[in-house]
């Protein structure tokens, strides 16, 4: 398939599967990125996230449905989607034993750019990533953060229009993280298309144009943070009380507001609304005529922790229970 740059979407994927032996890693999968913006796909360890990636990014093969990246199908013309993309895997795949500088030049080569901008683009990459003090040291020497930014740089170094991140800040400290997000936002406000995958939920808040999360496999829900939050009620009530009794009664009692749930401790229950200075006053009412007095009442916004737990049943980072697993990969999300 040819490319087709009239359209307004970098990555369109229809009914995507992948099987590996009787073990389904994804099942249907349909999804589309408009150029310039930012995809966060979301799930727990095993959901299907990086088959998707490696898949998208000509890796493995689909066992069923299409993938095309900028128009081109990633089954059909896989070398030309790879001169026209770039990925960023779990681990900073860079050689140990070259320099940053050197590690640059290989995949500038590699990804066959004229000689005469080699050294130039290096140059560039090593400034924009703050390397260039670091850029004659073996990259052994480098601290995760730097690796993960070499990592980065290196698959930037050909310009990609469109880039794939798969769980970019793993293991890196908050300040890292927050160092590699801004680079992120710059690249895209430069008319990058981003794909990332993560289950870092502040992370997808913050990236993201749009958010898919996948459990075992299939779609479960997709749209901005703002949307899937609101799905949930726009503010959760909180409440602590006295004992596990007190709060199988507040749960009763409130049930005409909303659906809430106790904690795995049994004294704590959430309440999620749409109205919450509404639901607050009612809240108190209610608990007041049933003579039940919190330890603690307390108010704040849904956060995608909270739709993460709803979609799915586990906290982001939890497995599914399911290992993605391939004898080709040997991922593991």
């Amino acid at each position: 398939m040819q490319s087709d740059d009239s359209s307004n979407n970098a990555i369109v994927v229809e009914g995507l599967g992948k099987s590996f032996g009787d073990v389904t890693a994804i099942e249907d999968i349909s999804f589309e990125v408009p150029r310039g913006t930012v995809l966060g796909l979301l799930g727990p360890n095993g959901a299907g996230k990086t088959t998707t990636v490696r898949i998208l990014t000509t890796l493995i093969k689909a066992t069923r449905g299409h993938a095309s990246v900028l128009g081109i199908d990633v089954s059909q013309n896989p070398q030309a989607v790879r001169e026209r993309i770039g990925l960023a895997g779990q681990y900073a795949a860079v050689d140990e034993n070259l320099t940053g500088r050197e590690n640059l030049r290989l995949i500038a080569r590699l990804t066959h750019q004229p000689k005469n901008t080699i050294e130039g683009r290096v140059g560039e990459m090593l400034e924009r990533f703050d390397l260039v003090a670091a850029a004659d040291r073996p990259s052994r020497t480098y601290s995760g953060g730097m690796r993960r930014r070499l990592d980065l740089a290196a698959a930037l170094v050909h310009r990609p229009p469109v880039l794939f991140l798969d769980e970019p800040t793993t293991g890196l400290d908050p300040s890292s993280r927050s160092d590699l997000w801004d680079i992120i936002g710059e690249l895209v406000r430069d008319g990058t298309t981003v794909l990332v995958t993560t289950h870092y939920l502040d992370e997808a808040d913050r990236l993201s144009d749009n958010i898919i999360v996948i459990d075992h496999g299939n779609i479960v829900a997709q749209g901005t943070a703002d949307e899937l939050k609101s799905r949930l009620g726009a503010v959760v009530i909180e409440l602590t009380l006295a004992d596990q009794a007190q709060a199988g009664r507040a749960r009763d009692a409130l049930a005409a507001i909303g659906p809430s749930e106790i904690d795995t401790h049994g004294k704590s229950l959430e309440l999620k609304v749409t109205n919450g200075t509404q639901a607050l006053m009612d809240v108190v009412r209610i608990l007041d005529k049933e003579n039940i007095t919190p330890v603690d009442l307390g108010v704040r916004e849904s956060t995608l922790d909270d739709v993460f737990l709803s979609l799915t049943g586990r906290k982001a980072g939890e497995t599914n229970g399911t290992p993605e697993s391939s004898p080709i990969a040997g991922e593991k999300a």
